[in-house]
């Protein structure tokens, strides 16, 4: 089994909410979502660029 790294991250509701639905008939978890979309920053120029230049997500007085 690959080595973990147990952590908590905050997350929009509404964002959230909106996966949950999503992920339900896509048979995709949370976890599978963070992993992957983690290793993608990683390894993929493109996919690094375009999260870096998103600014959707505008919660007043957030980080996000």
């Amino acid at each position: 089994m690959a080595e973990t790294k147990l952590t908590t991250v905050k997350i929009i509701k509404g964002v959230y909410a909106k996966f949950k639905q999503l992920s339900f008939d896509q048979n995709i978890t949370l976890q599978k979502i963070v992993n992957r979309s983690l290793h993608k920053y990683n390894t993929d120029e493109k996919f690094r660029q375009l999260l870096n230049e998103c600014d959707e997500l505008h919660t007043s007085g957030s980080q996000f």
